[in-house]
């Protein structure tokens, strides 16, 4: 059952930007996610299997970020917006709360830029607001010369295939369906571009299924792309690494003994991995023209 809570604050202000995501603020909406993902890096015993269960709406989070967004730009100090950096800003509960809706129209008031980063085909409802603030937001100075946009959305993939995210994202809107969400965007004149994050080790990241995935969003002619590989934490039935082993097993029992081997010493894929995964991602990024950076090149 969803919680309604009060929230202290709702603007959080970063240490240092993420050289992919320029992140300066960042704003969840809500506390929990009804996408399921196996692999969520916030899963654990707070929220539990099934993580639906224990999702909560911030229900004071519009007068928060008014009240904080007021005193940030009498200050001027603007910066970009991540929506979401724990949870994702359009889940299906979005869709009667419109709580997300509601915080873009505060945002666009006080003209600060907006980085949204999504699974949901839902957004497209607010892409009047988003089109609103790429022509009104106020960039920070450090960034003006190094921008040329002001929104951006970023749809998040581990796959493209409906039926190996069903296995592992199971609440999240389907990938095909994302897919035309995110061409709506970019012939919205949105800066649109996708993370890969994460592909998942034999199962997503063959060289098949990269030529494929590379091409596809080449041909949708997105702005920009994030490729990364898995992390996995934790021991606990509703611990990331659990999940993701156990519908491993279910679904690819010959790689089950690979992952375990992987993810036997620690949370992210072997060193030799992550250089040859790195090594890949930016010989596709040459070869298919596409940037791994917001930044204008």
């Amino acid at each position: 059952m969803t919680r309604t809570i009060i929230a202290k604050s709702i603007l959080n202000k970063t240490k240092r930007r993420d050289p992919w995501f320029l992140d300066d603020y960042t704003i969840n909406p809500y506390s929990g996610c009804s996408f399921n993902c196996l692999y969520c890096y916030i899963r654990g015993s707070k929220y539990g299997v099934n993580m639906e269960e224990r999702l909560s709406i911030k229900s004071n989070a519009v007068e928060l970020l008014d009240r904080q967004l007021s005193i940030r730009a009498r200050k001027k100090q603007y910066g970009i917006i991540v929506l979401s950096s724990a949870t994702d800003p359009y889940l299906q509960i979005e869709k009667t709360q419109q709580l997300t809706r509601s915080l873009l129209e505060v945002i666009l008031h006080y003209r600060f830029p907006v980085h949204m980063i999504t699974k949901s085909d839902l957004i497209a409802r607010d892409f009047d607001l988003l089109q609103a603030i790429e022509n009104e937001a106020i960039l920070p100075d450090d960034l003006r010369a190094k921008l040329s946009h002001k929104a951006f959305l970023t749809f998040s993939f581990s796959t493209v295939e409906d039926s190996v995210a069903h296995i592992f994202e199971p609440g999240a809107t389907p990938p095909s369906m994302r897919l035309e969400t995110l061409k709506a965007a970019i012939q919205a004149g949105l800066s649109t571009g996708v993370s890969l994050m994460p592909l998942l080790p034999f199962i997503t990241d063959t060289a098949v299924q990269l030529e494929n995935m590379f091409q596809l969003f080449e041909k949708t002619h997105i702005d920009y792309i994030f490729p990364a590989t898995l992390t996995l934490y934790g021991s606990e039935p509703s611990d990331s690494k659990t999940l993701v082993l156990r519908a491993v097993e279910k679904h690819y029992p010959h790689l089950l003994e690979k992952y375990r081997k992987f993810f036997a010493n620690g949370s992210q894929m072997p060193l030799y991995y992550r250089l040859a995964f790195a090594k890949k991602m930016e010989a596709l990024c040459q070869k298919y023209q596409l940037r791994n950076s917001l930044l204008t090149p």
